[in-house]
């Protein structure tokens, strides 16, 4: 008999694995936040991404928004991908940036960590954020990971395991996520999503799963219109193209197109109960910088660990798909297998 696949046992065992005893975000939030949270020394992991200089130019420029409250980037160990080329060349410029902006270089994680309150994990590269995580973690530092999570879903079941067992919140998002539209749509413009479409480039790197390189942030976007409860997907896969069917526990569907050629773009359409939703256009990261400095007041993080979990696990599964010649895969057999 196919067997159903049910939110609450995803979560119920997502919570299983991440530890016996489930905290609460506040007990979270309490734990580690620093005395100076309203005036925060952040630091940064990873200067091979343009994300590291759009937030610096954001925090630190001749007139940051009022609304960072002090919140300032003061440090940054450089090293984001050791060989994936697009990245490494990135990283000599990018230094050079920032340090204009008043951000000291360092030379590893731990002295970084000496002189702030809070991380922002940037490096593009998911493969090294299990290790370089945990040593965050363990000095109790509230920590922001920039996609992907890790390199493999079950390096991102363990950082948040190791986040729960240490009481560090931990906060991930692409910054698709907070696209005005989205948020609309999350927040009931059109009522009840009942479905969705969503879009973004998919280009690969060998090194990574499929979309946890760039795909991510169409997935990003379907699960922030739709929420999470998917239980099984199938994709069709070609060299241009990636499409990823997905059912929900309550039966909706929703759709994941990842594209490798044509127009470099992000969005979709919510399907609702009073109307349509176009999801679009994608404007920057000022969105995304916001509830990272949220979370780092609060210590709250605003999208779920069950939730992150159930996003990675889905690209996983759209993998194990692919592997499959596009049959249908159940995403609880997924996150099970991972957890081992």
């Amino acid at each position: 008999m196919k067997r159903i696949f049910n939110r609450r046992h995803f979560i119920r065992d997502a919570s299983l694995t991440l530890g016996a005893l489930t905290l609460s975000n506040n007990v979270l939030a309490s734990s580690h936040l620093p005395q100076n949270a309203i005036s925060g020394r952040i630091g940064i992991i990873g200067l091979d991404t343009s994300h590291s200089v759009a937030f610096t130019k954001a925090l630190n420029g001749s007139s940051p928004s009022d609304k960072y409250n002090g919140f300032k980037i003061v440090a940054a160990y450089p090293q984001g991908s050791a060989d994936i080329e697009s990245s490494v060349k990135r990283i000599p410029g990018y230094t050079e940036e920032v340090k204009k902006l008043g951000v000291e270089i360092v030379l590893s994680i731990e002295e970084l960590l000496t002189k702030v309150d809070f991380i922002l994990l940037e490096t593009n590269d998911g493969r090294p954020h299990l290790e370089q995580a945990l040593q965050v973690i363990k000095a109790g530092k509230p920590l922001f990971i920039d996609k992907p999570v890790a390199g493999t879903l079950h390096d991102v079941i363990a950082i948040y395991k190791a986040a729960e067992e240490n009481h560090v919140p931990v906060f991930s998002s692409s910054s698709l996520r907070y696209m005005e539209t989205a948020q609309d749509a999350a927040h009931g413009k059109v009522g009840k999503v009942l479905g969705a479409d969503t879009y973004s480039p998919a280009t690969l790197e060998k090194t990574h799963p499929d979309f946890f390189w760039y795909g991510i942030h169409g997935v990003e976007i379907l699960y922030t219109v739709l929420g999470s409860g998917c239980k099984e997907l199938t994709r069709t896969s070609t060299e241009q193209t990636d499409i990823v069917v997905g059912i929900w526990n309550d039966g909706r569907v929703g759709t994941f197109r990842g594209t490798r050629t044509g127009t470099h773009d992000y969005g979709g359409t919510a399907y609702g109960e009073k109307g349509n939703l176009v999801l679009g256009p994608f404007k920057g990261y000022d969105n995304l910088l916001d509830r990272i400095i949220d979370f780092f007041k609060s210590g709250i993080p605003p999208v779920s660990k069950e939730e992150t979990l159930e996003i990675y696990t889905f690209m996983e599964a759209a993998d194990e798909s692919k592997r499959r010649k596009g049959k249908t895969v159940l995403l609880e057999d997924v996150f099970k297998k991972a957890s081992h």
